[in-house]
């Protein structure tokens, strides 16, 4: 039997836009749509072109980016929205049109200041409008979770008669339950008679934290159209995430149904949009976050190691990640120190390993996390293996609007000084660049945030950074008033354990 379609519209570039400070420049939504394109969405709501001159031109290049996802346009149910929508996909090698009104009697009566009757009358006309652009148009009931049942059937009816392909059910304010939800799109599956003429799409807020199961419950009740957002950003709580839906689909394999999406880009994407909004994913996130496949319980660590299955659903290699963390802590087993040892080189026989344990056991007790140093100590290493010889005794950078940043920094690696000059993107770039051009390590930059400790212009930033060495991670950590200072050390303190 056939796997059914769910077809990905992805709206980070327009509603997961729209969070307070995340916005992107032209450039960057370009970045972030080839990679949607890449990673298979089937649909990319590349803006809201009457909304800004920067949104429009936004559309505009994404059209001429990209091959094979359809580009969509939102508009209101607006002559000149939708005009200004057609202009803005004229390269798209696959337009679409998305229009629609309130459907839920707060949005007639409170917002719109209208009735039933006129609503229908305006989508219909709207959605007459776009067609005469483009083949191509989806139609949103805003609101519609929260709209009366038999009259969203009346007007998807009224919207596919008069041409809509698309009709988008969306669960504006995050208010449905999964199975008020699922209900509603099977009465419009049973109710609307010419529902067979469309595709019916689920849009889903996370306000109550039921985005993700009011999406798989509107799929399971008919839908197959999803908008999602990478990472689930959005207004407010956010949206759908894509990830989750994506590893639902691909792991519930009894629900016969597939996605286009290639897993394993789905982590590289999320660190994109997470860097370039400026909007870190936090550690619990399902799928993306830093935790989903780290393991710090005994129990647990004991089980993963001994099967991944035990405790892992997914693969983390499915989804980009090269493997689970066994994080070392209070909580951790014999079985997890033994094997992070064993990744350090050693090996100790079941007496000795109960010593160490015991000494790794009070350690623990007085820090938040064991790293390899603290291991080295334990194990036996001697001071000289394990102290730190990188320092930085001078930083200078010179940057500013029309000028490519440039920094100088003087190491003492080993009791000697080194000195060394480079550019970059920025003065964190520039300032890495001439440590690197020192050292000589090629590594990669996994992970990198900043967050303020107090408040105010003179915040104190600590900066976490993650970086990749032959296969293997080390952590680096520094605090500083001066940003670009604490990022530098943050690089050293990590490069400290490779060199």
């Amino acid at each position: 039997m056939a796997k059914d379609r769910i077809y990905i519209f992805d709206t980070t570039l327009r509603d997961g836009e729209q969070v307070p400070g995340c916005q992107l420049n032209t450039i960057e939504k370009i970045e972030v749509a080839r990679a949607l394109e890449e990673l298979g969405v089937d649909v990319i709501e590349a803006g809201f072109p009457i909304s800004s001159p920067g949104d429009f031109n936004s559309v505009v290049e994404i059209s001429k980016a990209v091959t094979e996802p359809i580009i969509c346009a939102l508009t209101r149910a607006v002559k000149k929205d939708i005009e200004v929508a057609a202009e803005s996909l004229k390269f798209a090698k696959r337009p679409r049109i998305h229009t629609g009104i309130g459907t839920s009697f707060h949005h007639i009566y409170n917002k719109l200041n209208s009735n039933p009757e006129e609503i229908i009358e305006r989508g219909v006309e709207a959605v007459k409008y776009a067609k005469s652009f483009v083949e191509d148009v989806e139609f949103y009931a805003e609101d519609a979770g929260r709209s009366e049942n038999k009259y969203l059937a009346r007007v998807v009816e009224a919207m596919i008669d008069a041409g809509a392909t698309v009709v988008n059910i969306p669960d504006t304010t995050g208010y449905n339950l999964p199975e008020e939800y699922g209900k509603k799109i099977k009465y419009l599956k049973d109710h609307v008679s010419n529902i067979d003429k469309a595709i019916i799409s689920t849009h889903c807020h996370n306000d109550l934290g039921m985005a993700t199961a009011n999406t798989m419950s509107g799929i399971i009740n008919g839908a197959r159209q999803v908008e999602v957002t990478i990472n689930g950003i959005g207004e407010r709580a956010g949206n759908t995430s894509l990830e989750e839906i994506a590893m639902i689909l691909k792991s519930r394999k009894h629900l016969n149904l597939q996605s286009n999406i290639n897993a394993r880009k789905i982590y590289r994407t999320s660190r994109l949009v997470s860097t370039l909004m400026r909007m870190p994913v936090q550690p619990n996130k399902a799928i993306v976050g830093r935790n989903a496949f780290a393991h710090s319980s005994g129990i647990h660590q004991d089980g993963v190691l001994k099967k991944r299955e035990n405790y892992e659903i997914i693969n983390p290699k499915t989804v980009g990640i090269n493997e689970s963390s066994i994080l070392l802590s209070a909580r951790s087993g014999r079985a997890a120190l033994k094997h992070r040892l064993a990744k350090l080189g050693y090996s100790f026989s079941k007496p000795a390993l109960d010593t160490i344990y015991e000494e790794f056991l009070k350690l623990a007790d007085s820090k938040k996390e064991i790293v390899d140093e603290d291991l080295k100590v334990l194990a036996g290493a001697s001071a000289r293996d394990i102290k730190r010889n990188l320092y930085l005794h001078h930083l200078q950078v010179i940057c500013g609007k029309g000028t490519t940043p440039v920094a100088t920094v003087k190491l003492e690696w080993n009791g000697k000084f080194h000195s060394a000059t480079a550019d970059g993107n920025g003065p964190v770039d520039a300032a890495i660049n001439a440590v690197k051009d020192i050292l000589k390590r090629k590594v990669r930059i996994e992970e990198f945030l900043i967050q303020a400790i107090t408040r105010g212009s003179d915040d104190l930033g600590k900066v976490h950074m993650q970086l990749e060495h032959k296969g293997v991670v080390y952590y680096g950590f520094s605090a500083s008033t001066d940003i670009i200072t604490a990022s530098v050390e943050a690089f050293i303190d990590a490069m400290n354990q490779i060199v």
